[in-house]
């Protein structure tokens, strides 16, 4: 059964991450991996899906280290399920700790 989040997910990341799909295509070669941009367009778009050895090696390459709540994979009560743009402000947080003291001090964050 396909998830719907991988196709979602692996786009997002690949955008957080500042890669146009042929830089995609030169990592993926570079962990012998050869694929065409169009297998990224497929996966992107999902219309199919990598496999799981490919789906560890994008992971790799794109920095998720929590792979099931990333997927959405993880159910359990205690999982605090974020929205697509939710999950993008997290990201980009975390690509930027530069701006990560003006965000709490704006957000009025105080660290305990």
């Amino acid at each position: 059964m396909k998830n719907p989040n991988i196709s979602k997910v692996l786009k997002a990341y690949r955008k957080l991450n500042h890669y146009s799909v042929n830089d995609l295509v030169i990592k993926l070669e570079d962990n012998n991996l050869p694929v065409a941009a169009k297998t990224v367009y497929g996966w992107e778009s999902g219309q199919t899906q990598p496999d799981a050895d490919t789906l560890l090696i994008l992971c790799k390459i794109y920095n998720i280290e929590n792979i099931l709540d990333t997927f959405g994979y993880s159910h359990s009560e205690d999982h605090l399920f974020l929205s697509e743009e939710e999950r993008n402000l997290v990201l980009q947080y975390r690509n930027h700790p530069d701006m990560q003291d003006a965000v709490k001090k704006l957000l009025e964050i105080h660290e305990t």
